[in-house]
């Protein structure tokens, strides 16, 4: 199990490192040339830019059981497929239940804002919601090592 980290936007970084430390179990930031980081204990895979480039990337190294933090629905959707986990930066787990509800969402939205329709954008982001990143990472992670050891 390693933890793959979407790192081209992706607000968590320091706490996915940070348990992923906690429990030793490596972590990987994929992120384009527009990006960079310096973090102890983390590899870093720089991938030049392009269209789902460093999704491509992740998918390319994936493994069996991996979970992988992103905020994009149609990566989860391909993680899923694999056999493996996603999370998103908020602590939402992506799940074989939840997957198609928020893949036809981004279609009906995408769907308004090409016929020219305004939607609003997320909220503020706050610390609060890196505590139940956190917490449900944590809680994702658990429930996986103890299915491994049934």
């Amino acid at each position: 199990m390693r933890i793959l980290i979407d790192g081209d936007g992706c607000p968590v970084i320091d706490e996915c490192i940070k348990i992923s430390n906690k429990f030793k179990i490596e972590s990987i930031i994929f992120c384009d040339t527009s990006h960079y980081f310096d973090n102890k204990n983390v590899k870093v895979v720089v991938i030049s830019k392009g269209v789902d480039a460093v999704d491509f990337a992740i998918l390319k190294n994936l493994q069996n059981g991996d979970i992988v933090i992103t905020q994009d629905y149609g990566l989860a959707s391909l993680v899923l497929s694999r056999n493996s986990y996603a999370i998103n930066q908020n602590g939402m787990v992506y799940t074989d239940e939840n997957i198609e509800e928020l893949l036809f969402s981004r279609y009906i939205s995408k769907k308004m804002r090409n016929s020219g329709a305004r939607l609003k954008g997320p909220k503020k982001r706050d610390k609060s919601q890196n505590t139940v990143f956190e917490q449900n990472l944590e809680k994702l992670i658990l429930e996986k090592i103890t299915k491994e050891k049934l």
